[in-house]
């Protein structure tokens, strides 16, 4: 039997997925009011210990370049320097930072490495082997930045097919690119491009959100993935389109609005950052945050209940502002409209375009 169970207090949102013997933890912890990380990273620790269970992937998000001195405190939280982590930076404007965990118990699951780094984590559910690729850096900061990109796709392949899956098994992407405005357009070129050599368009083409992001490493971008192979004739992956949007690829950006995995017992739904874009393409309520926002908020709520989900399936989410000031006006937004509050961390981040002022992404489960 499925069930779903969600536990929420201040600063921490946990909703647990139990299936048979398995159980999937998934945990999003932000500060109270003016936290510390390394407060925060203490409350991690407490977490994971009470849990118990095996680490799949932890994001920080949000983190200062001064907030580097902690990171030691978190991997210490999380089990030592092994762990599967991504750690993302910009400005902690606000104190607007935070973590996602993703764990499991029941079941057992393998370390995935690239050239001695851990790179992530397999684990199987009865029905599909799942890959969660995190953290994933360029071999070299030497180099230029689309080379440096190009490396992060040799990697993925690379560390996939030591797992036994291929590029076509890819459902979601993520991509925190450094000054990310400055070279986005070479940035999608490179992607396109392996795309095109991998035949990605001839199959799923993977949700993806690409935003700024900086490292302790100083590369390029940083960059994850999640990957499912099954042989059950009841799972099945697809594009799921936007109602309220027309598809990236026409418009030459390379992914999907979002992607649903089936499977006999429940629905997984990825999609991907989304932003203020109608559906030719183009930015929409420039210059005012409030306005895309619920543009934005919109466009999600279409593609949840084109599933038959709702703001209550979400089980993880990122929200983007281009300004961290305006932050208040997501809140805002999901109380004058009677979304009700689901795990979300909120950061400031520039996106892909320099006139877009609000992105969200959400990850949704649902049981049959």
């Amino acid at each position: 039997m499925t069930s779903i169970q969600k536990r929420v207090s201040a600063g921490l949102n946990v909703t647990t997925l139990s299936r048979d013997s398995v159980r999937e933890h998934f945990i999003t912890m932000v500060p109270e009011g003016d936290e510390s990380p390394e407060s925060l990273f203490r409350r991690v620790g407490d977490v994971v210990r009470r849990l118990n269970g095996r680490i799949v992937s932890v994001e920080a998000i949000g983190m200062a370049a001064a907030d580097r001195k902690s990171l030691g405190m978190l991997t210490d939280a999380l089990g030592g320097t092994d762990a599967p982590l991504a750690w993302i930076e910009n400005a902690r404007t606000n104190n607007l930072y935070g973590v996602h965990l993703w764990a499991i118990s029941g079941t057992t699951a393998q370390s995935l490495s690239f050239e001695g780094r851990r790179a992530g984590t397999l684990f199987e559910d009865g029905y599909c082997q799942y890959c969660r690729l995190v953290g994933l850096l360029p071999t070299s900061t030497e180099i230029g930045r689309p080379e440096q990109a190009q490396t992060i796709f040799r990697q993925m392949e690379a560390v996939l097919d030591s797992a036994g899956l291929a590029f076509s098994d890819v459902l979601r992407t993520w991509f925190y690119n450094d000054d990310i405005l400055a070279w986005y357009r070479e940035f999608n070129g490179v992607r396109t491009k392996f795309f095109h050599e991998k035949k990605v368009f001839d199959g799923l083409v993977p949700a993806s959100t690409g935003v700024a992001g900086r490292n302790a490493q100083g590369a390029a971008l940083l960059s994850g993935l999640i990957a499912v192979k099954s042989n059950d004739e009841g799972v099945r992956a697809l594009e799921v389109a936007s109602p309220l949007q027309s598809p990236a690829l026409q418009y030459g950006s390379s992914f999907s609005r979002a992607v649903e995995l089936e499977l006999p017992d429940l629905r997984r739904l990825y999609i991907s950052g989304t932003a203020s874009i109608d559906e030719q393409g183009k930015t929409i309520f420039r210059g005012d945050t409030a306005g895309q926002v619920r543009q934005t908020m919109e466009v999600i709520q279409a593609i949840l209940h084109s599933r038959e989900m709702d703001w209550g399936d979400v089980t993880r989410s990122l929200v983007y502002f281009k300004r961290g000031m305006d932050a208040p006006l997501f809140e805002k937004y999901r109380q004058e409209n009677g979304v009700p509050p689901f795990p979300a961390v909120t950061v400031e981040n520039d996106i892909c375009r320099d006139d877009l002022l609000f992105e969200i992404e959400v990850d949704a489960v649902a049981a049959k």
